[in-house]
């Protein structure tokens, strides 16, 4: 189950994630669904622009870390490419995003939007955050380094020492001050 609803209302793609009892966590499932669905959304000429938002009260929480994830999903890869990262999803984030559609992607933050679920967002084109966006990159609470594109994404929008002070704070930042930032718009 790829926990994702997908439905075009007049020229726009909106893509919901669709997780709201785990804050939209992510699986490998609904990874490679985003990816797909944004694919599908760029090769459909019907469609000018994609939404992103996540059901519920949450963006994205990031990776699921319960575990328990769905069967082995069906990428498009090949075998040694996928055995190269087996959460080569997180990295194509960006690359599907910024990179392999021509149409724009806005992801609107409804609620909290941590670890890969920022990266996810930050790809997007246009950030757009309701009242109630929380923005956290996590990385550091985990120990790990920024995955999803995000080194990439966050200097781009924000410049090298806004993005590295954000990181480094590890804590949440609401919708005001993501915009004072410039995290969204």
């Amino acid at each position: 189950m790829s926990h994702l609803t997908v439905e075009t209302v007049g020229h726009v793609r909106v893509v919901r994630l669709d997780r709201p009892e785990r804050k939209n966590a992510l699986t490998s499932s609904l990874g490679w669904s985003i990816v797909r669905a944004i694919g599908d959304a760029d090769a459909d000429d019907n469609v000018r622009v994609v939404a992103l938002t996540g059901n519920g009260d949450a963006f994205c929480s990031g990776l699921d870390l319960g575990g328990g994830d769905e069967a082995p999903v069906e990428t498009g890869l090949s075998g040694q490419q996928q055995m190269l990262d087996e959460k080569g999803w997180v990295g194509r984030f960006l690359l599907a995003l910024r990179f392999e559609t021509d149409k724009p992607v806005v992801a609107g933050i409804n609620g909290a939007a941590v670890g890969a679920g920022l990266s996810l967002a930050m790809a997007a084109d246009i950030r757009i955050a309701a009242d109630t966006a929380r923005l956290h990159p996590g990385y550091l609470r985990a120990g790990t380094s920024p995955d999803g594109g995000l080194t990439w994404s966050l200097p781009t929008l924000v410049g090298h020492e806004n993005a590295l002070r954000f990181l480094l704070e590890s804590r949440f930042v609401d919708a005001d001050e993501a915009l004072r930032r410039g995290l969204v718009s």
